[in-house]
């Protein structure tokens, strides 16, 4: 094997055998070190007077509105704290759209009045900062020459100290708005739906004799990842480029065995999941779950619950922290929906429920939802929210990435429909008869057929992974979320549809209550027309089948393949209507968000073209022509020796077969300059709409081509990590 043309190869490879777990000697219990790094409540009833930790308290857990005359003591109190921890330097940390995080760094060192330096840090410091707006995307509601844009402190989420090898920065959870009040990131929709969600859930509420006085979201996201070895990453092009592989032929072995699902996590892993763990439990991120996914070199990480807006900004924290320990573990963190084809991709399943601020679960059924009214009427009210507003939910984790994933057999299909189990369908289906006495959900006991071992209780809920939106027992899982997402955005527009369908139940409710004095009858004739109006929504077979998408046609339910048309769905009379009405996006900034995501997914592309066109021309034509001399000097060798016949033309005719596989690829690459030449004459959305379907098919044309001569270049000639090689080698 000739090694002329793999040297990058076999030094990765070389690298790759000699890693060794990395040790951080962490023997600590969690309990002990857990917030550590964060100004919690045990902090605070320390740290501040008794009536501002109070004061303070009410604001997170109530909703209620800073009180300002106590900004000076908390904020006296945060810095303190912080020195104390070893920070220099603090800066408000806030999600613009980019769907990344971002912050700009302030000294607490000033200089005093006689020259000499002090640390301060006052109440305008901590509530409010003023980063530079006009170079964060804002589809179109700044002009570049705007550059004015605030950040303001968001007490729900306790300020945090992150480290670093050289030191320590204190950082402050914020939102960030235009000078004119505009939002520019994707929190402040999530922190208005919640209480859009509060208001309507309470009216709810309040006609079923629950005088619970806050309610709220929660959300538990499940996070995918892929981890290869960081050599292997940094002799990829595309995937430095683009996050993900744009060429790569199928290895020998994949994920056919299953044997990585579950599977013994091993040592280098290992080592990488506990240092990534210990960092998250000093800045309180309650991580609980690790293992092996499916695909090779695939992984996940969960979480508890908490509120919707906390667990969007630790789900933040932990992308950011796997991007940071992994690369201390010389491996490189990968968050693309689909970094490898042929193997499964990664989402983010998006764990939803509400609660009151009693810890009252109002989607937790008990042993018997049948009776459980207020269980049903949020049920009910989740399902109609998903029926009536599926195109801004498909809207919401619309993005290049995740075309590539949704409708796989890997991932739920593009169309959104809701899985509930038998359980809980039967019970629908007699309340739509009108013959609920006899139903029951008592849990069915499996028996185990052995006398010593005791009976166990079957979930009424299975599991069904091929299924968008699933009740999972006492939550729902929106499990099509982009894994590279922020949660934010599909979670602001649940928490929006949520809050009608719940207001919309409210007027409902009261109307059939003043007809009859019979309280359940009132509420089940509500719940009764609720089941007939989402029955369309609900499905409980296989969301990959050909028959499904048949019959969700029939259903009238949409299927929007492509990102360009989900996200035609926020220019809907009814989308703008939610979130007008919601208050999570007024017009214009509804309006940005459209523009704002098309362009983002045109130069998602655009990036994606450059890089294949790159790897293409510069990467594997030159190992193509290499190795197409190599194979022609056989040939010429044998002839000149004086050898013919069957066995000279059997070689040549390698030749010319090698050939026309240059050949294709040649006119792979023509025929996708020849689509992106067409799609660049339309107009934004014609642009986005001719990249979804022309150009990416040209796109595959180029990448098929490719992984050909992949698959028959000699080995020593090969310049790129393969599959087999990224995939199976840690």
């Amino acid at each position: 094997m000739s090694t002329t043309g793999n040297q990058g190869r076999l030094w990765a490879i070389a690298e790759v055998s000699k890693r060794t777990p990395r040790t951080i000697g962490n023997g600590q219990k969690a309990s002990e070190y857990f917030g550590c790094n964060t100004f919690n409540q045990k902090v605070m009833s320390e740290k501040l007077p008794k009536a501002v930790y109070k004061s303070l308290v009410k604001t997170i857990k109530g909703g209620h509105k800073l009180d300002q005359s106590i900004a000076a003591m908390v904020a006296h109190a945060v810095k303190e704290w912080a020195i104390e921890k070893g920070a220099t330097h603090y800066t408000h940390w806030f999600q613009p759209n980019t769907g990344i995080t971002a912050e700009k760094h302030d000294a607490f060192l000033t200089i005093d009045g006689d020259g000499q330096a002090i640390e301060r840090f006052d109440a305008g410091q901590l509530i409010q900062s003023e980063p530079d707006a006009s170079s964060f995307p804002s589809g179109g509601l700044r002009a570049t020459f705007e550059a004015r844009g605030y950040t303001a402190w968001d007490p729900a989420t306790p300020i945090f100290i992150m480290e670093s090898a050289n030191g320590k920065t204190l950082c402050i959870p914020s939102v960030f708005i235009s000078y004119h009040g505009q939002v520019l990131d994707k929190k402040t929709p999530l922190l208005r739906s919640d209480e859009f969600l509060n208001q309507n859930a309470q009216k709810v509420l309040k006609l079923m004799g629950n005088n619970a006085s806050r309610v709220f979201s929660t959300l538990g996201p499940e996070q995918e990842y892929f981890l290869i070895d960081e050599a292997f990453y940094a002799l990829r092009p595309d995937l430095v480029a683009t996050g993900r592989t744009l060429i790569g032929a199928k290895p020998p072995k994949g994920q056919e065995l299953e044997d990585q699902y579950f599977g013994s996590i091993k040592a280098r892993i290992l080592a990488f999941m506990q240092e990534f763990e210990h960092e998250l439990f000093k800045l309180g991120i309650p991580v609980k779950t690790r293992h092996n996914e499916v695909a090779p070199a695939q992984f996940e990480t969960a979480p508890i619950f908490e509120t919707v807006s906390v667990a969007t900004d630790h789900n933040q924290l932990t992308m950011e922290l796997l991007r940071q320990v992994a690369k201390r573990h010389n491996l490189a963190f990968l968050i693309h929906e689909k970094p490898f084809a042929g193997i499964n991709g990664s989402g983010k399943h998006n764990n939803w429920s509400m609660a009151t601020d009693e810890g009252e679960n109002l989607l937790e059924p008990g042993a018997t939802p049948e009776k459980n009214l207020q269980f049903l009427v949020f049920l009910l009210a989740t399902m109609k929210a998903v029926y009536k507003h599926q195109g801004a939910l498909r809207a919401a984790i619309a993005g290049s990435g995740n075309d590539h994933r949704l409708g796989a057999n890997e991932a739920p299909p593009a169309i959104l429909s809701v899985f509930l189990g038998g359980a809980l369908t039967k019970i629908l289906n007699a309340i739509e008869d009108g013959k609920l006495k006899g139903s029951t959900s008592a849990k069915q006991v499996i028996s185990m057929g052995l006398g010593k071992l005791p009976e166990i209780a079957k979930d009424n809920t299975d599991r069904n992974r091929t299924s968008p939106f699933a009740f999972t027992g006492n939550k729902f899982e929106f499990r099509a979320v982009a894994s590279s997402a922020s949660t934010a955005t599909p979670m602001a527009t649940l928490n929006a549809a949520v809050g009608e369908a719940l207001a919309e139940m409210a007027t409902r409710l009261e109307a059939s209550l003043k007809k009859t004095k019979d309280f359940d009858k009132a509420i089940i004739d509500v719940i009764r027309e609720y089941v007939v109006e989402t029955k369309a929504i609900r499905f409980e077979g296989n969301g990959y089948s050909d028959e499904w998408r048949d019959e969700a046609a029939k259903r009238g339910l949409l299927n929007l393949a492509k990102s360009p048309e989900a996200l035609g769905q926020l220019k809907t009379k009814e989308t703008k209507a939610l979130f007008t009405k919601s208050g999570v996006y007024k017009a214009d900034e509804l309006e940005s968000r459209y523009h704002l995501e098309l362009e983002r997914y045109i130069k998602d592309l655009e990036i994606e073209i450059a890089a294949l066109k790159e790897i293409a021309t510069t990467v594997v034509l030159p190992a193509a022509f290499k190795h197409q001399t190599q194979i022609a000097g056989s040939v010429a060798a044998l002839a000149a020796v004086g050898i013919s016949g069957d066995a000279l033309d059997a070689q040549r005719a390698e030749v010319s077969d090698f050939a026309g596989l240059i050949a294709s690829l040649k006119s792979a690459l023509s025929a996708l300059d020849h689509a992106v030449e067409k799609a660049e004459a339309g107009n934004e959305e014609k642009k986005a709409s001719a990249f979804a379907y022309g150009v990416s098919d040209a796109m595959n044309a180029v990448r098929e081509a490719c992984d050909k001569l992949e698959l028959n270049i000699d080995d020593g000639l090969w310049p790129l990590p393969k599959y087999r090689e990224m995939l199976f080698l840690c």
